[in-house]
């Protein structure tokens, strides 16, 4: 599944982000999800979340 929907996403679900300093490279990080930030329902680059070790981030895929 891809990360592009809010409702695909919950707190504690395990994801792989992708951070603003690694998008031109395309590289991601795994972890949990802590917090959803993003508000609105869909997001195009993805639902930004933020895991629970504090990295912020774009859901790339949801494991």
């Amino acid at each position: 599944m891809d990360g592009k929907n809010r409702s695909n996403i919950k707190v504690g679900t395990k994801v792989r982000v992708v951070q603003k300093q690694d998008q031109r490279t395309g590289k991601l990080t795994e972890g949990t999800v802590a917090r959803l930030l993003t508000k609105s329902p869909n997001h195009p680059h993805g639902i930004k979340v933020m895991l629970e070790n504090g990295i912020v981030g774009r859901v790339k895929e949801i494991i």
